[in-house]
Order: structure tokens, then sequence, then C-alpha cells
């Protein structure tokens, strides 16, 4: 359920981003929140392959579409990235196995993901 609302509210991204960045210069208010989207979404891609989910490049492809739906451009693009990879390299650094741990943290991080994107789609939807 929660892999269903994440994906579900970063496609509502999509539909909000535009407005947001004209009105503000380039830079979305929620910026902050999409870079620890960002974050959480390159740590589920480690962490959820770690633990044997099969499914493949899913969370990268997220990943992808929340950039390619921000159309981000300079640093706004390299912080995205940036919080993916640190997301991806921390949890690599940290977990060789699965672990009871881990699926904690694909719990939580799976929540406050989902959170994350409602509260700004709540927030910054028109």
């Amino acid at each position: 359920m929660a892999n269903r609302t994440l994906i579900l509210a970063l496609l509502a991204l999509a539909l909000l981003s535009a407005p947001a960045r004209a009105a503000e210069g380039g830079a979305a208010p929620y910026d902050r929140d999409l870079q620890r989207l960002a974050e959480i979404l390159g740590s589920l891609h480690y962490l959820r392959a770690l633990c044997g989910s099969n499914e493949g490049t899913k969370w990268r492809n997220e990943m992808q579409a929340l950039v390619d739906a921000e159309t981000p451009g300079g640093e706004r693009r390299d912080k995205l990235v940036a919080g993916f990879n640190r997301g991806f390299r921390g949890f690599q650094q940290t977990y060789r196995t699965c672990t009871p741990a881990a699926e904690i943290v694909i719990r939580r991080y799976l929540d406050e993901g989902a959170r994350i994107s409602r509260d700004i789609t709540a927030r910054y939807a028109n």
C-alpha cells in the first residue's frame, strides 16, 4: 500500500511543479522536501534490492520520473541527484546483507516518502 501511495503521489507532483517553479523564479518552495524524497528513493533503490524485492530499477525509475516532472536544471537538478546518491551510498556502506533493521528502515522510508509526497501535493496542488 505504501508503495502505491508513494508512486501515485510522485505522479501528482508532475501536475503541480510548473506553477510553483514559475512563481519562485526557478526554485520551488518544496525543494527541501523533494531533496529528502530523492534521498529516500536512493535508499529504497539500494535496500529493496538488498532485501530481495526483485523490483529491478523501480526506485531509480521513480527518481527519474521525479526529475522529469520537475525538469530542474543546474544546481537544483544536481541537488536532487546528490540526494538520491547520498541515500544509496549511505546504506551501501552500512548494509551488506538484509537485516531486520534494514527491513524496518524500508518500511519507515516508504511511509516517510508517502507522507512527504502527500504533504507536497496537499500544500501546493491547485
